[in-house]
């Protein structure tokens, strides 16, 4: 039986680590689960290891709250002391964090195999920390599970078929989870009458990535257009703890009130009912277009390109015009649709059958 040891860090992570571990239930493999604690809060850890039933993390780091530097060196060192108690065959780490980077490396310097989720992407913009992390795991990595075309022709580009590794086009683990989870989040989930909010008439907003919230001038312009959106439609922001903090600071008004972080049954319901989707976040942008529904991107380059050439993804960066401007184009256009660029919901089982 293979033994796979499975790197956490991040809520888009869990999300695709809840839908690989349902499928390894089927499959004759044993998973350890390391969470690093990079973002980590209670409400996740609650939804995610119950309603999710997901299995409570092996090993539990509680790194966070560190630089980039620091804390990619000490997960670093904390995983590897995992690794040396474990001795699994393989280590599974998923997307461009700092824990997905610090897995790789961790288990590449003692010579055990490396499978990354999520193989292939690139926004081309360096100066992000994600684009570095995934970079550096792809060549790393023995075993690259790419998620749509786009991430296979990036990699082939890169010259990956003259390296010793296994390049795979599986489709997406989140689109996995989406599908089967949906059923679980109509049954569980009381959102929206908690807001009492209507279908199609409210927008479903996330701001949390550092690019936006660590320079001040971009916060502000994204701060203005919403503020002004929200005078004609109502604006559903779950706000991240560093986003609050970091307006508060800033003294930025919301003229609106914005919720508490929530969970992902709930994030389901919220994008199924929403008007559209506007948001800095990676996996946000693929979860609105599961759901159909159109996502003004706030930054100025995505790693998801095939949506924005599909139309159904309009980058706005950080500019409040042009987020206003793609908010009027949009709010009674009808989602035109694109199919099968995520594949047909089995990318967890055609992961495992590979590493089996």
């Amino acid at each position: 039986m293979k033994k796979i040891v499975t790197i956490l860090g991040a809520r888009p992570q869990f999300i695709k680590a809840a839908a690989v571990s349902r499928a390894a239930k089927n499959f004759p493999v044993k998973e350890v689960i390391v969470h690093t604690g990079q973002h980590f809060d209670a409400n996740m850890s609650d939804i995610f290891f119950k309603q999710m039933n997901v299995p409570r993390p092996d090993y539990h780091l509680e790194i966070n709250n560190l630089s980039h530097g620091a804390m990619t060196g000490r997960m670093l060192e904390e995983i590897e002391k995992v690794l040396q108690i474990e001795k699994p065959d393989i280590v599974l780490v998923y997307g461009d964090t700092n824990s997905t980077l610090a897995g790789a490396l961790a288990a590449k310097k003692l010579n055990i195999q490396v499978a990354h989720v999520e193989a292939g992407l690139r926004s081309f913009n360096m100066d992000m920390p994600e684009e570095i992390n995934r970079i550096l795991t792809d060549r790393i990595s023995d075993f690259l599970f790419c998620p749509t075309k786009t991430a296979l022709k990036n990699l082939k580009k890169e010259g990956f078929e003259g390296f010793d590794n296994q390049v795979h086009l599986v489709g997406d683990v989140m689109f996995d989870a989406a599908l089967f989870y949906e059923k679980q989040s109509d049954k569980i989930s009381k959102i929206i009458q908690q807001l009492n909010i209507k279908k199609n008439e409210f927008i479903l907003c996330t701001v949390h990535r550092q690019e936006n919230t660590d320079d001040p001038d971009r916060l502000i312009s994204i701060i203005n257009a919403l503020n002004e959106i929200s005078k004609a439609t109502q604006i559903i922001l779950p706000l991240h703890p560093r986003t609050k903090k970091i307006l508060k600071e800033l003294g930025l008004t919301l003229s609106f009130e914005p919720i508490n972080p929530l969970g992902y049954f709930d994030i389901i319901q919220l994008l199924k009912n929403c008007l559209l989707v506007m948001t800095d976040s990676g996996g946000m942008q693929k979860e609105a277009s599961f759901f159909k529904k159109y996502c003004i991107t706030l930054r100025d380059e995505t790693e998801w390109v095939e949506l924005v050439e599909g139309k159904a993804n309009y980058l706005a960066g950080a500019e409040t015009e042009k987020i206003i401007h793609n908010f009027l184009m949009l709010k009674e256009k009808p989602f035109l649709g694109i199919s099968n660029l995520y594949g047909d919901g089995n990318a967890s089982d055609r992961i495992l059958s590979i590493l089996k």
